[in-house]
């Protein structure tokens, strides 16, 4: 009878159908699943990240004050000293594991990400451009009075901006994307190598702190406006998954089925450039998080393309997990960066080691 909840079904790899009336629903309990672990997983490695420093705060006092009851000492130091590093580096893994199962989507390429495509290098090119030539040119000067976050926002958006065009014959073509991205890559790659080069010594210092990604230092101010910028794009990315859906079928069966293949892509590529560029200008370049984290959660899912929720989750976790290992079990306190370079890295060589077999 319509309207009444009928016996949900079994089927086959943890999907179960339910049918309310005319209305079918297929649950694949592991794409929930994993979401609500990462998010627990999340919750505690952020709040044990907030406990660590100088003055160690429990866990149950940690999760005690950022719900409103602590006490004076403890809502200064949580909330105002430790909290904002956190946070700008669960948004800024939240915003890179989403652009980056973005482009691997629409792409259909495990290699394409933020940091492949020349995304992240654009921003690098602005920010470095805002260090080391501020007051030594008319452009430096511009830049620099910009500040060095939006220098970085406005390079990875302008080179966001020139991906799309170049990439553009009447769509978007993910190899020609791949192809091109590459090509920014090298050239922005190049800039920042002039730049540095013609930099007073400690502009180069100060521009390579920025480089490599780093948590130190955020506070709210950096925090609030990346917070606001996510509060529109990720829900624009999560309405895109019908079209992602369709879109890893191939361009001629999108169209077949009713999608508007030209503006789709035109939206799921500006969404991921826009959820790049503001990570960076908070945070500067945070490399591969994008590349590993959306094929981790494709496999941890088992679904047919990386999940957008789940991929943001994971690259929350991530980017919070290896700022609390850089602060606390290395020698030194070094930039989160460096460590998820580390790990990215060899899953890179693993990618084109499996991809050059598969072909041959």
């Amino acid at each position: 009878m319509t309207g009444t909840l009928e016996r949900p079904v079994m089927g086959p790899r943890g999907r179960t159908a339910v049918r309310i009336g005319p209305v079918s629903v297929v649950l694949r309990w592991r794409q929930l699943l994993v979401p609500l672990i990462a998010l627990v997983v999340l919750v505690l490695v952020s709040a044990v990240s907030i406990g660590r420093g100088d003055y160690p705060i429990a866990l149950p006092d940690v999760l005690r004050t950022l719900v409103g009851l602590g006490e004076g000492p403890q809502n200064f130091i949580v909330l105002e000293l430790r909290a904002p590093r956190v946070v700008v580096g669960l948004l800024v893994g939240l915003a890179l594991g989403v652009a980056g199962a973005l482009f691997q989507t629409f792409a259909r390429n495990p290699l394409a990400s933020p940091d492949t495509l020349g995304i992240t290098t654009g921003a690098s090119v602005g920010a470095v451009a805002a260090i080391v030539l501020s007051g030594g040119s008319s452009v430096g000067a511009v830049l620099g009075g910009f500040g060095v976050p939006l220098a970085a926002l406005c390079g990875a958006l302008g080179t966001g901006l020139l991906l799309f065009l170049l990439a553009w014959r009447a769509g978007i073509d993910g190899y020609r994307l791949v192809l091109v991205g590459i090509a920014l890559w090298s050239m922005g790659t190049a800039l920042v190598d002039w730049l540095l080069t013609n930099a007073q010594i400690y502009d180069a210092a100060a521009a390579y702190v920025w480089i490599t990604g780093s948590l130190n230092a955020r506070t709210w101010d950096q925090a609030v406006p990346l917070a606001i910028a996510l509060a529109v794009l990720l829900p624009l990315a999560l309405a895109t998954g019908r079209a992602l859906g369709v879109m890893q079928f191939g361009d001629d069966t999108a169209r077949g089925l009713g999608l508007r293949l030209a503006g789709g892509q035109t939206v799921v590529v500006l969404l991921a450039v826009a959820l790049t560029a503001a990570a960076v200008s908070a945070a500067g370049p945070i490399t591969f998080v994008a590349l590993v984290v959306p094929q981790v959660a494709v496999r941890l899912t088992g679904g047919s393309r990386p999940p957008l929720l789940a991929s943001g989750l994971l690259g929350a976790v991530l980017v919070v997990g290896a700022d609390l290992v850089t602060r606390t079990a290395l020698p030194e306190d070094l930039p989160v960066g460096i460590l998820t370079a580390v790990i990215g890295a060899p899953y890179l060589l693993w990618l084109l080691v499996r991809g050059r077999r598969q072909f041959t």
